[in-house]
């Protein structure tokens, strides 16, 4: 590693690399384009700034006076651009780099007098870069490497033409590094139209999904999601916290209820001014406030320290997304939570997004108003200031109180006291939860039986699964696949309670009704349904449809002159007088106007004369 760079780790107390830094300083990859997947909050900004170091220093140690720029760095958002200006900035400080920002919402001006002053590294958003570009100012003759970092989130926000345009505008023979925590299809393209037999580096195997981060799905009622979210945050009452919500409606909403119960909040949603997001962050990064509110748009590529908690108000709408929501936390070795707040009607979607993002969540109710104030008191019993020194101040108060106050009044004043300074947790509704959704077991051994009822008889599992249950003394979960078919049924029972079914009926096997049962020596090869058997249609609904030709079909015969066209039919004359009551018209005297309800007169042959060039146009009298 070159030295300047191995001094700023060690200064920042980088005792080992991670492992997609590792990954992309390998020396046989120190020339090569890179397309490099890895998690959230893996070290990808580092790792990139000692991919790069060997492209824009040679063999030497210190960067020369800076002109054009050596390296551009493409982010899809500004607090992402600014956060990894503040990286390379530190890695490269004492290698005389000098790093300049091109970001949307900032004053364009004070960029091109950074460009023309000279730049190493310029870090930027899509659409800014562009725009210098085509303004002529940044030169891009000089560009050693392009870094697009989030590749997958700028597709996703529509920057695919502003990238295809920079990469086309740069040299070809500059090094292109594509970062991305996924390769979907529109990652793969770009890469093999823009980079030169890409070497792929992958590091989200070979292990879980954030592995420092504990994932939680809290069943909560439906009229107490917004409810569970605070019992949530009064129960970890983490340094910073993140809620996530769907709308920018959902935002303001949580953000005035949070502040009325005395949460020091901030928000973050597609309406706010650049000014205003920055105020938000620094807010959170300086302790003024601890909670932030925020949609997906607004928070992506943000990194606040201390990060402790993510809570999903709203689920989110597929796997990607909950993963980069929840790799907000649980970055550089630092445990985090993931929280999802999952109502009835949102937990069958719940297990879906866990189950394709691959993450094992702990299914469990939200923190009731008991577990927050039991919680409270745990961190009151664990404060350090009980082991700190006393004060002579502090002690000749205590002595006061002392003589004032026994013990247990005392201490029931500082428990009330402590409990003042938070919210009061919510009480929430016990009743109705739902319950955590399981994944469907191995039947296990089994025995089939046929029973002497199809599809044609009406046979369907509903009924008949209450039947087997009432006639052999038989539980439901001893009763598997129920297979109808036209004219039988095949039912599954567990093998252990075969002997016990067959006993039951007796000899003959008859159920109720002529229903017979009988035991199968092997399982049935039982044919894929058609669609109308899928879909639960009529009795016969498997026979195959007859579709005639349009050619094969009857003929219909030449309606006769003066015959209606149907038996009780209305000639359109007749219909008319039979609706407005008028009388009908008599025949050859005109037609009717069916919006003014009158006789309207044939066009006069005159009209057409005066078409065709003739005689002048009749005068319309005047009415």
């Amino acid at each position: 590693m070159i030295k300047p760079l191995s001094e700023a780790l060690a200064e920042r107390g980088y005792d080992t690399l991670t492992a997609v830094q590792q990954a992309v300083t390998a020396p046989e990859l120190h020339a090569a384009d890179l397309l490099v997947s890895a998690q959230t909050g893996s070290g990808k900004t580092v790792g990139f700034g000692l991919a790069i170091a060997p492209t824009l220093l040679d063999d030497s140690e210190r960067l020369d006076r800076a002109e054009t720029p050596l390296a551009l760095v493409v982010a899809p958002t500004r607090e992402l651009a600014f956060q990894v200006m503040r990286e390379l900035g530190w890695l490269y400080a004492k290698a005389g780099a000098r790093v300049v920002s091109c970001v949307g919402g900032m004053d364009m001006r004070d960029e091109r007098r950074a460009l023309e002053r000279g730049a190493h590294i310029v870090v930027g958003t899509p659409g800014r870069l562009r725009d210098h570009i085509q303004r002529g100012s940044l030169d891009m003759t000089g560009l050693r490497a392009i870094v697009l970092d989030e590749a997958d989130e700028m597709l996703d926000l529509g920057f695919r033409e502003d990238l295809e345009f920079m990469l086309g505008e740069a040299p070809a023979e500059r090094r292109t590094l594509m970062f991305s925590a996924t390769v979907p299809p529109a990652i793969a393209t770009l890469a093999k139209q823009y980079q030169r037999e890409a070497v792929r580096v992958t590091t989200t195997t070979g292990g879980s999904q954030h592995a420092d981060i504990t994932y939680q799905a809290m069943q909560v009622a439906q009229a107490d999601a917004e409810n569970a979210i605070i019992n949530v945050l009064r129960f970890h009452e983490a340094q910073n916290a993140i809620v996530f919500a769907n709308t920018r409606m959902a935002v303001s909403r949580l953000t005035a209820r949070f502040a009325n119960r005395g949460f020091a909040v901030v928000s973050l949603s597609g309406e706010l001014s650049q000014t205003e997001r920055t105020h938000a962050l620094q807010a959170m990064r300086d302790g003024r406030a601890r909670v932030c509110v925020a949609t997906d748009v607004a928070a992506r590529g943000i990194d606040l320290p201390n990060l402790d908690l993510v809570i999903h108000a709203d689920l989110p709408s597929n796997p990607e997304t909950l993963l980069h929501r929840s790799g907000r936390t649980g970055r550089a070795g630092r445990k985090g939570v993931s929280a999802l707040i999952v109502p009835p009607k949102s937990a069958k979607k719940a297990q879906r997004l866990l189950k394709t993002a691959k993450i094992n969540a702990e299914w469990m109710s939200a923190p009731s108003a008991d577990d927050v104030l039991r919680r409270d008191e745990e961190r009151l019993l664990s404060d350090p200031v009980w082991s700190e020194e006393i004060s002579e101040e502090q002690r000749a108060f205590a002595a006061q109180l002392v003589d004032r106050y026994d013990a247990e009044r005392i201490a029931a004043a500082y428990l009330a006291f402590y409990r003042s300074r938070h919210s009061a947790p919510e009480e929430l509704s016990a009743a109705d939860l739902p319950a955590a959704p399981k994944e469907r077991q191995a039947f296990g051994p089994s025995t089939w039986f046929t029973l002497s009822v199809g599809r044609a008889d009406g046979a369907e599992p509903r009924w008949l699964l209450p039947l087997l249950c009432r006639a052999g003394g038989l539980d439901k979960t001893s009763i598997g696949a129920i297979r109808v078919q036209p004219k039988e049924t095949y039912v599954e029972i567990a093998q252990a309670n075969a002997a016990d079914l067959i006993a039951a009926l007796g000899p003959d096997g008859e159920i109720e009704d002529g229903v017979i049962l009988r035991q199968m020596d092997r399982a049935p090869d039982i044919k894929p349904s058609r669609p109308a058997e899928r879909r639960g249609g009529k009795p016969g609904a498997d026979k195959p449809r007859r579709i005639m030709p349009h050619s094969a079909g009857p003929k219909r015969k030449p309606k006769e002159a003066g015959k209606p066209s149907r038996a009780g039919s209305d000639t359109k004359e007749a219909t008319y007088a039979r609706k407005s009551g008028r009388p009908s018209a008599k025949p050859g005297a005109g037609r009717f106007d069916a919006t003014e309800g009158t006789k309207r007169k044939p066009r006069k042959p005159e009209a057409k004369a005066f078409r065709g060039g003739g005689d002048e146009p009749p005068r319309r009298k005047k009415r």
